[in-house]
C-alpha cells in the first residue's frame, strides 16, 4: 500500500451549484481526509453531506473547486474508475439475486474467474459475519442482515475509500445500536477509510474519529468527538450535538465571566475586556444542591426520568430555562441550586471561525500556565 502521503481525499474550495441562479450547495468546501480513519458528515437535511458523498463518488461534479483522490484530481473521473463504493440508505440490493450473487455482482462485470470469484464472495462474506447464507434470498433476510450484505458487495472490490450514506436510518433503535459497533469494528478491522453521512449526533459521536459539523453548505467546525462536544465553536454546533444550556454573558477578563448577574471563573482566554459572548453548560455538568450551596437559584418546572437519569428543566430569576441530567430527583415547584465547576463552562466568541477559534486556543493554553 502507498504510505509516502496520509492524505487519500481532500476538497480544495469546492462550489456545487446545481443550477445557475440557485444558492450553492455547497460554498468553498475544503478538507482533508486520511488513510484509515472513521469519518462522518455530520448535519441537518439538505447541508450538503450527501453532495460531498455524490462528489467523491462520482455521480457528480463540482461546479468549482478541485477534489484529489489519492493525489491525483478526480473532477470528471467517472464512478467506475475510482476506487470508492456506496452503501446507499435502502442498500440497493438485488431482490430477484441471493446473497451470494449480489456481492458478486461487482466482480462479474470486471469479468473476474470463477474461482476468484468464489475466493472473494466467500471471504466478504465470513468478514461480515454472514458465512452459510450464500443461497439466502435476498426477502428473507432481516434489516440488519441486508446491511451487512451491502458492506459485502462494497469490500469484495476492495475499495481505499467506503462511503456510507445514512445506512443505518431504516433500523429500529436496538439494530442501529448494534450495527454501530459492526459498523465500527468492520472498518477497525479493514483498515481503510469510511466516510459516513449521518443526522444522529449519537451515532456521530460514537463511532467516528473525526466529524465535519455541516450548515448550509459549509463546514461549521471540524474535530474530535471529544473536541466537538466539549468546545463548540458556536451555537448551532452546541444545539446541534448533544443538549444544551446557552445564555448570554460578558467576558469581564480572561478567566472570569459574567452572566445571570454574577461573575464565575472558566478557563477560556484571549477575548477582548467586557466582549458579549454565549456561554453553555452542559445538562450533566450541572450538579444539583441546596440552595445555599449552588451557583444559580432556579425552580424545578418538569422533570421526566429517562432511565438512567431524571432530566429537569428550571428557570432561573433571569428567566434562562436550565435542562439538567441528574441521578438525583427534584420536587417540581420547587427551587433549588446548581453547582458547576469552572471548566464547565465554555466561552463561545459570536462569529469567530474555526481557525480563529484553534488560533485562541492555542495562544492562551501556551500562556501563563492556567489550565484550559
Amino acid at each position: 500500500m502507498t504510505t509516502q502521503n496520509s492524505t487519500i481525499i481532500a476538497f480544495d474550495q469546492v462550489v456545487k451549484r446545481y443550477e445557475d441562479d440557485e444558492e450553492p450547495v455547497l460554498k468553498s468546501v475544503s478538507f482533508e481526509i486520511e488513510r484509515g480513519k472513521f469519518y462522518t458528515l455530520l448535519g441537518p437535511s439538505g447541508c450538503g453531506k450527501t453532495t460531498i458523498l455524490r462528489l467523491i463518488a462520482g455521480f457528480a461534479e463540482p461546479t468549482s473547486g478541485t477534489i484529489t483522490l489519492d493525489g491525483k484530481v478526480i473532477n470528471q473521473v467517472p464512478p467506475n474508475e475510482r476506487q470508492v463504493n456506496t452503501v446507499f440508505q435502502d442498500y440497493a440490493l438485488f431482490p430477484h439475486l441471493n446473497v451470494f450473487e449480489n456481492v458478486a455482482f461487482g466482480l462479474r462485470i470486471k469479468k473476474m474467474k470463477k474461482a476468484e470469484i468464489e475466493r472473494k464472495v466467500q471471504e466478504a462474506l465470513r468478514f461480515v459475519n454472514l458465512s452459510g447464507y450464500e443461497g439466502r434470498a435476498i426477502t428473507e433476510m432481516s434489516g440488519g442482515q441486508r446491511q451487512r450484505v451491502a458492506i459485502a458487495r462494497a469490500i469484495v472490490n476492495e475499495p481505499q475509500v467506503l462511503l456510507l450514506d445514512e445506512p443505518l436510518s431504516a433500523l429500529d433503535l436496538k439494530l442501529r445500536t448494534e450495527m454501530q459497533y459492526v459498523l465500527r469494528e468492520m472498518q477497525q478491522r479493514l483498515g481503510i477509510t469510511f466516510i459516513f453521512v449521518t443526522h444522529d449526533q449519537e451515532e456521530a459521536l460514537a463511532m467516528s474519529d473525526w466529524i465535519f459539523v455541516m450548515n448550509k453548505g459549509v463546514i461549521e467546525q471540524s474535530g474530535t468527538p471529544n473536541d466537538i462536544y466539549d468546545e463548540p465553536i458556536n451555537r448551532f454546533v452546541a444545539d446541534f450535538i448533544g443538549e444544551s444550556n446557552i445564555v448570554p454573558a460578558v467576558m469581564i477578563e480572561d478567566y472570569l465571566v459574567e452572566f445571570n448577574g454574577r461573575r464565575f471563573e472558566c478557563v477560556d482566554a484571549g477575548l477582548r475586556p467586557n466582549e458579549a459572548v454565549e456561554i453553555v453548560i452542559r445538562p450533566e455538568d450541572l450538579e444539583i444542591t441546596t440552595v445555599a450551596q449552588g451557583k444559580l437559584r432556579v425552580r424545578v418546572d418538569t422533570q421526566l426520568f429517562r432511565g438512567v437519569h431524571y432530566e429537569i428543566s428550571c428557570y432561573d430569576e433571569s428567566g434562562h430555562e436550565w435542562l439538567v441530567h441528574s441521578t438525583k430527583k427534584a420536587e417540581v415547584g420547587g427551587e433549588i441550586g446548581l453547582y458547576f465547576d469552572p471548566e464547565a463552562i465554555h466561552v463561545m466568541r459570536f462569529g469567530e471561525t474555526e481557525e480563529e477559534f484553534d488560533r485562541r486556543l492555542e495562544a492562551y493554553s501556551e500562556g501563563d500556565g492556567h489550565e484550559g
